[in-house]
């Protein structure tokens, strides 16, 4: 049994040169998803683990999460996203197929 239900990773690559997650505020996401898990007492062993991550090497589709075990892939717009993905996802099992990527 893994020591997480799910591992949630937010990419927060800045890059210069090029399009990438933190254009979009990803760190910002990250925090919110996090505190909303810590809100609802989903977050800790056992339960969810929101974390970033560096380049998740699919910029051009960003902003990117991604979820373990599950591999699921997601590209998110909006505090509502990221809302439809813990309660979808993470919480009733579901992926949220319209964001995946």
């Amino acid at each position: 049994m893994p020591y997480y239900k799910h591992h949630v990773f937010f990419c927060v690559n800045q890059r210069e040169d090029e399009a990438c997650c933190q254009d979009h505020d990803a760190r910002a996401m990250r925090d919110y998803a996090k505190k909303r898990c810590q809100e609802l007492g989903i977050h800790g062993a056992g339960q969810i683990r929101i974390n970033q991550s560096g380049c998740l090497d699919r910029c051009a589709e960003g902003p990117i999460i991604v979820v373990y075990p599950d591999g699921v892939w997601y590209r998110y717009q909006s505090r509502a996203d990221v809302d439809r993905i813990i309660d979808q996802h993470l919480i009733h099992g579901q992926p949220v197929k319209e964001l995946e990527i």
